[in-house]
């Protein structure tokens, strides 16, 4: 199976900084079939579902999470540069 770049919008009704509003996300199954979505700008952000549209929805949370820490932290949110190129060797 392949691996599939996603890019994600976050306004879907919920107030997110602008930091947040799309974020580049790898999506791939694992080898039990559960799927993984991984936000390469954020390291460590990382989620999972059992269908790609759950790992999705997850991954968002995940995003929304990790970002809200980082600003009550007063922590610099990474910008996202959509630059992830994904090759087979």
């Amino acid at each position: 199976m392949g691996v599939i770049r996603v890019q994600l919008a976050l306004s879907m009704g919920v107030q997110c900084s602008r930091s947040v509003d799309m974020r580049q996300v790898i999506l791939y199954p694992d080898e039990t079939g559960t799927w993984v979505a991984e936000c390469s700008s954020l390291s460590g952000c990382v989620s999972q579902g059992e269908s790609r549209e759950a790992a999705l929805i997850n991954i968002r949370d995940a995003i929304a999470e990790y970002v809200a820490s980082l600003e009550d932290d007063g922590e610099p949110v990474p910008e996202d540069s959509f630059a992830a190129l994904i090759v087979a060797v």
